[in-house]
């Protein structure tokens, strides 16, 4: 485990009598890809502003990369990239010119500045538009160019407010790979809020889920998912139909719950998967047979529906 970069501890925010955030806690490690999920409202896009020093905090503590941003968010920019949720560029400006402006309020030197929006306007699809005002630009394109200014600066810490929202797959999954190669290749830390589960399930090491600025649960999807269901589901698929076996598997001490789907198939949650044999061989002794044995693996969206719809407050798993 790397050395921490953020530390987050009782966190709270409000805006007038309105509380965005309460008690919020949680630590973010170097080279990992954290993911902050939850409803519009939940207090994820405050959280990232918090962390930038944008505004200072009601209560509560917070570091990043050792500063304190209510008094050094000049600091924490500079050695950050920030994407939020709006692209945030100069619509009069060209795509060179925006990153030629960012890159130099970063410290760049003009080489620096024309090599790496070379490479990265490539990356995203951008050249052939480099030299067009972004006023003219699709939702779409902006995005991307907004990812090129955020990663100019090779930043040792990366905050991305939904950075997929308006892309095409395509365009999605190069911003896939490059906060997957960013962190393998040169150990940067990613804070990801997004309403893209799938894309938080391949993406994240850790997650946490809020509520109406609260925190549900946090852990990695292993943790996550015994928090609503402490066993492994097997689908279990029969070549001609067998009624009985619920009846049959019931009696098995690490069979936790048995679900009919129709004739021919049962889920089955078990301990662990060293019982898949016993649940097999139970089966066939009682006369089934047996076309398919398949492991079920809960989603991340199962989970987070879950715990959203049960309001499950207990903190989580660290």
């Amino acid at each position: 485990m790397g050395k921490m970069v953020i530390q987050v501890e009782r966190l709270q925010h409000r805006y007038g009598d309105f509380t965005a955030l309460h008690d919020l806690s949680f630590e973010v490690n170097q080279g990992e890809v954290f993911g902050l999920l939850g409803p519009n409202g939940a207090g994820k896009t405050t959280t990232i502003r918090l962390l930038n020093g944008m505004f200072e905090p009601s209560g509560g503590s917070l570091s990043v990369m050792g500063f304190d941003p209510a008094t050094q968010g000049a600091q924490i920019r500079a050695h950050a990239g920030v994407l939020t949720e709006t692209p945030g560029l100069y619509e009069r400006l060209t795509a060179n010119q925006n990153l030629r402006f960012f890159g130099a309020m970063a410290g760049l030197s003009d080489r620096e500045i024309k090599s790496r929006s070379a490479d990265i306007l490539a990356l995203f699809g951008l050249t052939a538009r480099a030299n067009d005002r972004t006023g003219t630009y699709s939702k779409g394109m902006k995005q991307r160019l907004a990812l090129a200014r955020a990663w100019l600066t090779h930043p040792s810490l990366l905050f991305l407010d939904e950075p997929t929202s308006g892309l095409d797959p395509e365009a999605s999954a190069q911003v896939r790979e490059l906060i997957d190669d960013v962190r393998r290749k040169e150990g940067t830390t990613v804070l990801i809020c997004t309403h893209n589960l799938d894309e938080a399930q391949r993406l994240c090491d850790r997650l946490l889920i809020m509520r109406q600025g609260s925190l549900l649960a946090q852990g990695n999807l292993g943790q996550l998912r015994r928090l609503i269901s402490p066993g492994l589901w097997l689908q279990v698929a029969f070549l001609q139909p067998f009624p009985q076996a619920a009846s049959v598997l019931s009696k098995q001490q690490d069979v936790f719950a048995v679900e009919e789907l129709d004739d021919r198939q049962i889920r089955v949650e078990i301990s662990s998967d060293q019982y898949v044999p016993v649940v097999v061989a139970s089966l066939v002794q009682q006369g089934a047979q047996i076309l398919r044995v398949q492991p079920q693996e809960i989603s991340l969206e199962e989970v987070y529906l879950k715990l959203q719809n049960n309001g499950h407050e207990n903190g989580g798993v660290q």
